[in-house]
């Protein structure tokens, strides 16, 4: 499975969105832009997206809600050790009030992976920073030799938060 992303203005987006009804694309509206979302098993209809392998999901994404990506930088070589630390994660996100979906995003050009997770609403993401299971899942890892490895990261992560329209009928 791969995500394809691609921004621009929210009218242009929906432009898009409406061309091609029969895959499978969320829109999501951010703080300057939006953003377009295809998740497909073959190719994308966008131009010039930024693509992306799906490591590991938990439920289906939903064209609804608050979307967060945390966006992280990778070193090559800490790619593997990366991979494996998400790969084996304790899962508690998926039992959290409020959480849809989630998916991690090995990038196919590019250093940074992408941490998405869809939530019913801010409220919802809050709550799950506020939890006792995030703090666990986001607790400092001791490495078993007692060694600190070296840095997997080549730039500092950053998130951005999106979220989608509600659609005309569903606002009455």
């Amino acid at each position: 499975m791969y995500i394809y992303l691609t921004s621009g203005t929210g009218e242009f987006m929906e432009q898009v969105k409406n061309k091609y009804p029969d895959e499978h694309m969320i829109l999501m509206h951010g703080e300057g832009n939006s953003v377009l979302i295809h998740e497909t098993q073959g190719k994308t209809v966008f131009a010039t997206p930024r693509k992306f392998e799906v490591l590991d999901s938990v439920n289906e994404l939903e064209d609804r809600g608050f979307f967060v990506l945390n966006n992280i930088p990778v070193t090559d070589e800490g790619r593997p050790v990366f991979e494996h630390r998400f790969l084996n994660r304790a899962r508690a996100i998926e039992d959290e009030p409020g959480f849809i979906a989630f998916r991690l995003l090995r990038p196919i050009n590019g250093d940074t992976y992408i941490v998405m997770t869809q939530w019913n609403g801010p409220h919802s993401f809050e709550a799950w920073k506020s939890s006792k299971a995030y703090n666990k899942a986001h607790a400092q890892r001791e490495e078993p030799t007692g060694v600190r490895q070296q840095n997997i990261f080549s730039a500092a992560s950053y998130v951005s938060t999106y979220t989608v329209a509600p659609k005309e009928d569903d606002e009455a």
